[in-house]
């Protein structure tokens, strides 16, 4: 789909949104990824995604602060999956240290792992990572760019 921040490949399982990517990432390396750890029969099936893509219009558009729909984490597991489950609580409009989010998920000195858990997010904007900034306050680093993070700040900003 197209967006603000350019285009995203988006990809569902039947129980839900499995993977956001970026154009920053090979679009051949994510569906060989998915072909790999979900299932050898990748098939163009766009209404499974228009609920994810009416969404992030919403969201872009300003008018959406929550996702509502299912999303299947399959390709998290341990203390990722932990991190992932934390950040779908952190509010729009606001943000936590990786220190933070390392201490709300019982691992208080796992910041590296949080950091790694956010840059292997499987559902990047839906599950949202860019919330998870450094201790300073500085945005760090994104799978989709630092400036699609700071724009994804801005736009949650405003």
């Amino acid at each position: 789909m197209d967006s603000p921040i350019g285009p995203l490949l988006l990809a569902a399982t039947e129980a839900g949104l499995v993977r956001v990517a970026f154009a920053t990432e090979d679009e051949d390396e994510v569906l060989e990824t998915l072909a790999e750890q979900v299932s050898p029969r990748i098939l163009r099936a766009p209404g499974r995604l228009d609920l994810a893509a009416r969404e992030l219009d919403e969201y872009f558009a300003g008018d959406r602060r929550a996702f509502d729909l299912p999303v299947d984490l399959q390709l998290a597991h341990g203390h990722r999956r932990a991190v992932l489950d934390h950040l779908r609580s952190i509010a729009y409009g606001t943000t936590e240290s990786y220190a933070e989010v390392a201490a709300a998920t019982g691992s208080p000195r796992a910041v590296r792992a949080v950091g790694t858990a956010c840059a292997l997010n499987p559902v990047p904007l839906v599950v949202p990572c860019h919330r998870v900034v450094r201790r300073d306050g500085t945005p760090g680093r994104y799978r989709g760019g630092e400036a699609v993070k700071r724009t994804l700040l801005a736009l949650e900003a405003a």
